[in-house]
């Protein structure tokens, strides 16, 4: 599995915000095949397995954070470090 990089902070807690007012949202991320895909979902959860952080939809997609390219055309920022 290629090396998780997370996403900010920021970014996070919008994501956050957007699955507790459970509105629809339109994602495009890469896809475990490599491909752009884009999908229109609610976003129902998000997890961290084994240092990687997820988001999980009501169309049952468990997408990784880092994989994410925007949700509703916002692109995230890939600067959140820990120290």
């Amino acid at each position: 599995m290629q090396d998780y990089q997370p996403i900010s902070c920021s970014y996070y807690d919008h994501l956050e915000a957007l699955a507790v007012r459970g509105v629809a949202v339109q994602l495009l991320y890469v896809a475990d095949t490599g491909t752009e895909t884009e999908l229109h979902t609610r976003i129902t959860d998000l997890r961290t397995r084994d240092g990687v952080e997820y988001m999980y939809t009501d169309t049952g997609a468990e997408i990784r954070l880092d994989k994410l390219l925007s949700v509703n055309g916002l692109a995230p920022d890939l600067s959140c470090r820990t120290a």
